[in-house]
């Protein structure tokens, strides 16, 4: 029993460890930058194809391949909103308008990505094999690449938690979320630290879809999935609450754990039965304001 209890605990932290990471990322483009960004699971799968090129044709290892992987996910973001999404919201009368546009937008950028990737790795099922022999953790037996994974995924997040809240630029951010016009009177450059959000948002779900691929198979259609549970998340911890995203994606991580012990295949469908539920008793989510 207490073998049991530990492998179904550890297996929720691994992937709770993912779904935090991926949702911090859209956590802060919607909470800061205001873009409901649909295409986000399309980043996640490039960071995740990226790392696998690398090791399929130069040997190169996943957690070498983070160092290129997640800053060409950061300017492909970057250059994106500084071009669209900044068009769109010089563009629009109200904050409400161009939500509605970006979000629209980025129904666009999910089939446009998703179908070059396609075109350039195929629409077929890939995986490698790194690190994937047994450890043995109190008598249950864990994959050594999850455990990496999880390990990565808590770093990454701490240390971008700690950007946003100690750093001269994470305090800009902050006040951009805030109060845009008031941020603006005090010097911070809106434009640019809104397309920075968006830049970071985007890097993180590529940090993700790096440590999904050391532990899972990958295909160019895989974005959509982790789209919605990253839209899960968010609203689980609190819309635009970063705390609040790490805390949604470890229990969502737990009880999809739980649920795929007692019966595989309905992971998903709990999620779905969570979110629904969530927004009619507390739509502001765990640490929601």
């Amino acid at each position: 029993m207490l073998v049991t209890v530990l492998d179904i605990l550890i297996a929720g932290l691994l992937m709770g460890g993912i779904y935090a990471l991926i949702a911090v990322g859209l956590s802060l483009q919607y909470g800061v930058a205001r873009v409901l960004n649909i295409a986000h699971g399309e980043f996640i799968m490039i960071g995740a194809f990226i790392t696998w090129t690398l090791y399929i044709l130069l040997k190169v290892s996943p957690l070498v391949s983070i160092v290129l992987s997640g800053p060409l996910v950061f300017i492909t973001g970057f250059i994106l909103h500084s071009t669209i999404f900044t068009r769109l919201r010089s563009s629009s009368p109200s904050t409400a308008v161009f939500e509605g546009k970006s979000m629209l937008a980025c129904f666009g950028l999910l089939f446009i990505i998703q179908n070059t990737a396609i075109l350039m790795w195929g629409a077929e099922i890939k995986g490698y094999s790194y690190l994937a022999f047994p450890v043995n953790f109190w008598g249950a037996k864990f994959a050594a690449n999850r455990l990496i994974t999880l390990g990565f995924a808590i770093a990454f997040g701490s240390a971008f938690y700690f950007f946003l809240a100690r750093t001269r630029l994470g305090k800009a951010i902050r006040a951009a979320a805030q109060d845009p016009r008031a941020a603006a009177l005090m010097g911070v450059n809106i434009s640019r630290v809104l397309a920075l959000c968006f830049g970071l948002g985007a890097m993180m779900a590529g940090l993700g879809g790096t440590l999904i691929s050391m532990s899972y198979q990958i295909q160019p259609t895989m974005g959509l999935e982790y789209t919605m549970i990253a839209l899960i998340v968010i609203v689980l911890g609190g819309l635009g609450s970063i705390p609040g995203s790490f805390i949604g994606g470890f229990l969502l991580g737990l009880v999809g754990s739980i649920v795929t012990y007692a019966q595989p295949g309905l992971a998903l469908v709990a999620y779905y039965v969570i979110f629904m539920l969530l927004l009619l008793a507390k739509p502001t989510g765990i640490l929601g304001r």
